[in-house]
């Protein structure tokens, strides 16, 4: 299970960066972005550093969006390239990513030229041996890993004030500021993989983690008892989040911490030790009828 973080920038520390091996075309035939950046007379993937306090994943959708001018859904997270800049290690945290709508870059002053390549030729124009790699890597891989995956978005509800302070039906606890905050940064990272079916504990707190989301994406939010602390039993709540895995569209499913570990480790498989803090989450990617990655993320 792979697990990108959000940069939290300080001076002086880590570097943090994203990206993405963006593709387009058949699965079977792709073909893959690369962009020349005049400024040092290289051949990269699509990538740039992060703004202070952005989500990684919402970074990585701006950056490829300014130097591709590629509108793309992310699949699964690949693995991230470490090395030292200016005495400073850096970070780049990279996606497989399908592009669903190209326009032109906008970052014309660090992007001159995108050339869409089939793999191969995409591995020998990059000028860096780790962007190199990475794609051949990801073309070798002898599981056969896809291109294309449907994610299930798992999202633990955001901050919520105390539970010994709140007097009335805990049902109807809300965020707090700091759960507002923590689903205006949700939304952002749900764009990237889009989901078209939001399900959630019929709790508050648990809704209004995706309303900014379904605001957004002019969604309803189906609301599942079984979700819930006080309804959820084990079977029956896996079953109701297996049929949304198996339906074939992208979702996501926000529910409590109570519930969320047994669930998680009904459909990933393991142990019942994966456990989310508020506002974070996992997402689950499947194709060819199997799940072929998870990947989790803090809020």
């Amino acid at each position: 299970m792979t697990e990108p973080v959000r940069a939290r920038t300080r001076p002086g520390g880590m570097i943090r960066a994203a990206g993405a091996v963006v593709w387009r075309g058949e699965e079977s035939a792709p073909e893959i972005a690369v962009v020349h950046r005049p400024k040092y007379g290289d051949w990269s993937l699509p990538k740039g550093k992060l703004k202070r306090g952005e989500h990684v994943i919402a970074g990585a959708l701006r950056e490829v969006a300014e130097e591709t001018g590629a509108t793309v859904v992310l699949g699964r997270a690949l693995p991230p390239a470490h090395y030292m800049k200016g005495g400073r290690l850096k970070r780049v945290d990279y996606w497989v990513a399908r592009a669903v709508a190209e326009g032109a870059p906008t970052a014309a002053d660090e992007v001159d030229e995108v050339a869409w390549l089939p793999p191969e030729e995409a591995w020998r124009r990059l000028t860096y041996e780790q962007d190199a790699e990475l794609l051949r890597s990801l073309f070798r891989s002898p599981s056969g890993a896809p291109l294309a995956t449907v994610p299930l978005v798992l999202v633990r509800h955001g901050v919520a004030g105390s539970r010994d302070a709140w007097e009335g039906d805990d049902d109807l606890r809300p965020l707090d500021g700091t759960g507002r905050a923590q689903a205006g940064r949700l939304a952002d990272a749900l764009a990237g993989y889009r989901p078209v079916e939001l399900v959630s504990s019929p709790s508050l707190r648990c809704v209004q983690t995706l309303e900014p989301y379904a605001g957004r994406a002019d969604l309803e939010i189906r609301r599942e008892p079984l979700l819930s602390e006080s309804r959820h039993d084990p079977a029956e709540t896996l079953r109701v989040a297996s049929a949304v895995l198996e339906s074939g569209a992208p979702a996501a499913l926000c529910s409590h911490g109570k519930v969320l570990p047994g669930l998680i480790a009904g459909l990933v498989g393991g142990p019942d030790e994966v456990r989310l803090d508020k506002g974070a989450f996992l997402v689950v990617h499947r194709a060819g009828g199997r799940i072929v990655a998870a990947d989790r993320y803090p809020a």
